[in-house]
């Protein structure tokens, strides 16, 4: 019996970007993505979300205790900040030189 794999869709943020928080607890946060989730549709952003988690003694952390973390967010509560203006823009694809490349709907500047 063959599993059938579910097409994935793409992502318009990818990891490294500069991302703003649009909804939730952490509305306005600007922060660098971590890492995306794709199967989840979530991605890690850096100083947003924060939750705190308890740990237990290891040998990174010999005494344990609460620490601060990042939680993952969904990525339909994050937009791209424009490369030109620095504000929450839309994301689009279009080909440049047979390459097909992202490019901030606001500014029409191409995301690197």
């Amino acid at each position: 019996m063959e599993k059938k794999i579910k097409a994935q869709p793409k992502l318009k943020i990818r990891t490294g970007d500069l991302v703003v928080v649009i909804a939730g607890d952490s509305k306005g946060v600007k922060g660098k993505v971590l890492s995306v989730d794709i199967a989840k549709n979530r991605a890690t952003v850096e100083g947003a979300n924060m939750v705190t988690k308890h740990t237990k003694p290891n040998a990174k952390n010999p005494n344990g205790g609460i620490v601060k973390m990042e939680a993952p967010i969904t990525i339909s509560n994050l937009q791209l900040v424009d490369p030109k203006s620095g504000k929450a823009t839309r994301v689009g694809r279009k080909l440049v030189d047979g390459k097909l490349v992202r490019y901030a709907k606001n500014s029409g500047e191409v995301i690197k």
